[in-house]
């Protein structure tokens, strides 16, 4: 009898135990810097969809860098760019 006790005894323990809610910290991600790139002629975002730009994803576009965000804003703006213009402040003046 006091062997079947222990035994209850140390499950209910274990069951405690492991119904003990541990919360870990969130690790923390690896993240740039919240920094933007400012282009020479003063761009800032992506005339197509607002958003930062890169500085490595730009077109030329009479005879002026033009920066995006990303790869798929040039299509877009090969397919209108007089569209955009207005969002350009190199085309402004």
């Amino acid at each position: 009898m006091i062997f079947l006790l222990s035994i209850l005894l140390a499950i209910s323990a274990l069951v405690i135990v492991g119904c003990k809610k541990e919360t870990e910290p969130a690790a923390q991600q690896a993240t740039e810097p919240n920094t933007t790139f400012i282009a020479d002629n003063g761009q800032t975002t992506c005339p197509v969809m607002g958003g930062p730009i890169n500085k490595d994803i730009f077109v030329e576009y009479q005879g002026k860098k033009v920066y995006f965000c990303c790869a798929g804003c040039i299509e877009q703006f090969n397919k209108e760019p007089e569209k955009y213009l207005p969002k350009l402040p190199q085309f402004q003046n």
